[in-house]
């Protein structure tokens, strides 16, 4: 019960407040937090990382997270996975594709969370670039067994208790990044 009330009292809100506006740019009550010093803290949390969870809505509504093997995140943020195009994630994906990702530290000392929007792409040149080998017994027909998903970020929350990066002390709202994406 205790992990359903997390679902739905922290990440489903999350799901439902997306916006965008202004490249990079931190928007918290605690207005010092260097955009620059955000984006390392990000990379670090998101490259040491072996999983995110990768959360969309379900045909009733509620987030569906799942655990995935992302590729390191581009500089912009975006983030490509593969997955299997018969997919639920797949199907949800194309009925509302508001997607968030959650990166948890190694040391559970913080967290990043994207909230962007997911493209399903099906190009074989982005498939050949975009492959794990040790993915092989998953997919043993990459031509039609195969299917990318690119999260264009919209805009992330980031904290680090190593790089000071913490919530509001009163509210915990974390520190947010926007980035300026042509919709």
């Amino acid at each position: 019960m205790k992990s359903l009330n997390l679902v739905f009292f922290i990440v489903f809100p999350v799901l439902l407040s997306f916006s965008s506006s202004g490249l990079c740019q931190v928007t918290d009550s605690e207005s010092d937090i260097d955009p620059q010093k955000m984006i390392n803290a990000a990379e670090e949390i998101m490259v040491a990382a072996n999983t995110c969870a990768l959360i969309t809505l379900g045909d009733e509504g509620f987030p569906r997270a799942r655990a995935m093997d992302p590729f390191a995140p581009e500089s912009d943020f975006t983030v490509w996975f593969g997955t299997n195009p018969n997919s639920r994630k797949v199907f949800q994906i194309k009925k509302d594709p508001r997607v968030s990702l959650y990166y948890l530290a190694n040391d559970a000392s913080g967290y990043v969370t994207i909230h962007g929007v997911a493209h399903l792409v099906n190009d074989p040149q982005e498939i050949e670039n975009r492959w794990k080998e040790e993915w092989a017994a998953f997919y043993p027909d990459r031509s039609k067994g195969y299917i990318l998903i690119k999260v264009s970020p919209l805009w992330m929350e980031v904290v680090s208790y190593a790089h000071g990066i913490t919530g509001d002390s009163v509210t915990w709202q974390p520190p947010i990044l926007e980035f300026d994406r042509i919709k």
